[in-house]
């Protein structure tokens, strides 16, 4: 029974990376096709470059760690760890993947055809308003992060730690970039925005009321502006 439920959880954890990242590829290349502009998908400047060195990194650990961690493999910090295998943790973690691909799609459907990878310092830069980004400044982010994490709940082992760890380094460094960008760009405006929103949960207490967002909503202030990053 706790073979069938690991055979579950490594195929689980497989397709959700395949999903995942096909799903990353397929919004790359529908952005490019409707507004004809890159999505900005390759790394601008050293370290941006290091930063995909070590999601290259968390994408392939994720797709290969269900077939590693199957018996006789030999490799260290592969093998699944018994004692923290556990039905309510599968559960857990399949809830986990679900909600964070479900909000991952959200994000997509907030941020219409301005969404984009990373960071163009050349590119006429708006912000999202809508959404999940309402609350939170980095929700697809946070997304990852939780379907990362579930990772570590359904195939517990050293390299699915090892896994989170570099994935919450990676994101925590991109946040603060393209917020220090942002801030550059819109100065005031940015500010009021951040003020009413958090970076990974909403703000619990909020230092702006909601129509402080007023000062960062396109001119008309029917609709708010696209937003160009994650």
């Amino acid at each position: 029974m706790a073979t069938d439920g690991l055979a579950l959880n490594r195929a689980v954890v497989f397709a959700s990376a395949v999903v995942y990242w096909a799903g990353v590829w397929i919004q790359t290349r529908r952005v490019r096709r409707r507004t004809g502009r890159s999505a900005n998908s390759r790394p601008r400047g050293l370290k941006e470059r290091l930063l995909w060195v070590g999601w290259i990194f968390v994408v392939a650990a994720w797709l290969a760690l269900p077939f590693l961690s199957t018996s006789g493999t030999g490799l260290p910090g592969v093998v699944i760890i018994p004692s923290l295998v556990h039905p309510v943790g599968r559960a857990l973690g399949l809830i986990m993947m679900a909600a964070g691909y479900a909000g991952t799609i959200w994000c997509y459907i907030s941020m219409g055809n301005a969404w984009r990878m990373g960071v163009n310092r050349t590119e006429k830069t708006d912000l999202v308003t809508r959404g999940p980004y309402r609350l939170v400044r980095h929700p697809i982010y946070l997304c990852q992060v939780v379907m990362v994490a579930a990772i570590a709940l359904l195939l517990p082992s050293v390299l699915s730690l090892i896994i989170l760890i570099i994935h919450l380094l990676c994101v925590s460094i991109k946040a603060a970039d393209e917020e220090s960008h942002l801030r550059a760009v819109l100065g005031r405006g940015y500010e009021a925005y951040c003020a009413h929103t958090g970076r990974w949960f909403p703000p619990l207490l909020r230092r702006e009321s909601p129509a402080a967002l007023s000062s960062v909503m396109d001119p008309d202030h029917r609709k708010p502006a696209k937003p160009p990053f994650k």
